[in-house]
């Protein structure tokens, strides 16, 4: 097994950052530095990350978590803000599967799993993510929905079509199978509908449901196989009706609502 994917297979990190990890000089096998990500290794082989012992293939757990606004998508936060991690108490290290910006809230995933975390962020797999936006300059106009629809030019390039819904005069729903940095917002704003409030409700085959603001749960095994497989030649469109609004995103838009509108 390759050193990156036998790093992500134990938990230590995502593949991508499993490979930077080595890269640094962090890693050593057999008491040697490798700088190898490529660098095939076995369990019989002694593999330290930072001088701790890595152990192989730990049981896979994965939760699902409603990010409240205010909540970095970091293990670690140097500004000593609160991280998603410190939400669930679960006895292993797990790190966020993606990232959602401090303001926006929703479902996000933990896991200890390096290659489920690989294969739901990677570009290749086109898992897709469903949010929910209340934007300013309501009301949004079919010319908006079709620029949104067919992609449009950000600074990193354009967007691949998304899935657009006009729920309210003020409020989209997005599915994108991409995950650059502030997509969302950066689309809608490229349109002239800058968001005012934005809530991930969906990614992959799991919805966030009825899951409270803050809150977690450790998903069955049925459902870390769903994400296991989605992305995967599955381009099943979801149903017509959108899902009924959770009780975070009708509080956010309260809220949203009362501010000043130069503070938006």
């Amino acid at each position: 097994m390759r050193l990156a994917k036998y790093l992500a297979s134990a938990g230590v990190a995502s593949r991508r950052a499993a490979e930077e990890i080595v890269w640094a000089g962090r890693v050593s096998v057999g008491g040697v530095c490798v700088r190898d990500p490529a660098r095939e290794v076995c369990r019989a082989d002694e593999v330290n990350v930072d001088g701790v012992r890595v152990v192989p293939e730990q049981a896979r757990v994965v939760y699902a978590v409603n990010k409240p606004a205010g909540i970095v998508c970091t293990a670690r936060d140097p500004q000593r803000r609160p991280t998603i991690v410190s939400l669930v108490p679960a006895g292993v290290r797990l790190y966020p599967v993606g990232r959602l910006d401090i303001d926006t809230t929703g479902l996000i995933l933990l896991t200890n799993d390096g290659e489920l975390a690989h294969h739901l962020t990677h570009p290749r797999f086109g898992v897709e993510k469903t949010y929910r936006a209340v934007v300013s300059g309501a009301p949004v106009r079919e010319r908006a929905l079709r620029a949104l629809r067919e992609g449009v030019v950000l600074q990193d390039g354009r967007t691949a079509p998304a899935r657009v819904t006009r729920l309210a005069a003020d409020t989209l729903e997005l599915t994108i199978r991409e995950g650059r940095k502030r997509q969302v917002r950066r689309m809608c704003e490229r349109v002239g509908h800058p968001v005012r409030v934005l809530e991930r409700i969906s990614f992959g085959p799991l919805e966030l449901g009825e899951l409270r603001p803050g809150a977690h749960r450790r998903l069955s095994a049925t459902e870390v196989l769903a994400l296991t497989n989605a992305g995967r030649g599955d381009r099943r469109r979801p149903a017509a009706s959108p899902p009924v609004r959770g009780r975070s995103f009708a509080a956010s838009v309260r809220r949203a609502a009362r501010r000043p509108a130069e503070g938006r």
